[in-house]
């Protein structure tokens, strides 16, 4: 009888029992090494160094594009009047040619010639208030860059490679041509051969 009795608290004592297990980790079931510590450690350098790479690329970039940005507003605003002179300039060329085609000393042509004057220095006063600047290079080196050659010459007395005389004058704006000055320029006399005596006044 009394072992009956003791079977079920035995049971019972068992049923409520409770297993404590230790918890499941990485760290528990792998202590990592210091060889794998260093190249953890190497590895997230190289990746800060990458980054760091990365962000100061794109500063430079932003740097870059920053001063190209203002370089072009600056050149929009130095050149904006490129078109407007340009249409400008055969306006001053054909009151340059009245004025040369003005002959004569009748009053009429000296007061025509004298407003034509006039008119062209207002004209050329405007133009160097917006840094528009002439060429008018006659006497000066020939210059390539702002001289265009129409015909050569021999001028006696003259420095070969000069401009000796200037078609139509050229013109600047902030310092980038317009338009370029064309002219004529001195070449090197040509050498005459020289008479050779004849037998009879060698004689």
């Amino acid at each position: 009888m009394s072992t009956d009795q003791e079977a079920p608290e035995s049971q019972v004592k068992t049923e409520n029992e409770t297993v404590v297990e230790p918890p499941h980790t990485e760290l528990a079931e792998h202590e990592p090494t210091v060889e794998e510590l260093q190249q953890a450690l190497a590895q997230a350098e190289q990746k800060a160094q990458e980054n760091w790479d990365k962000a100061v690329r794109a500063q430079a970039e932003m740097e870059n594009l920053k001063r190209r940005t203002q370089k072009d507003l600056e050149d929009a605003h130095k050149f904006a009047l490129t078109g407007f002179a340009k249409e400008l300039l055969p306006v001053l060329d054909s009151l340059v040619l009245g004025l040369q085609a003005a002959t004569g000393d009748s009053e009429e042509v000296k007061k025509f010639r004298e407003g034509s004057e006039l008119t062209i220095k207002q004209f050329e006063s405007v133009l160097a208030k917006f840094k528009i600047e002439t060429i008018d290079p006659i006497g000066q080196p020939f210059n390539a860059e702002q001289h265009q050659a129409m015909t050569m010459q021999a001028v006696e007395g003259v420095e070969p490679n000069t401009v000796v005389n200037v078609f139509q004058k050229g013109y600047m704006l902030n310092g980038r041509l317009l338009r370029p000055a064309m002219v004529v320029v001195a070449k090197a006399a040509e050498n005459k051969p020289t008479d050779t005596p004849s037998i009879d006044e060698q004689a």
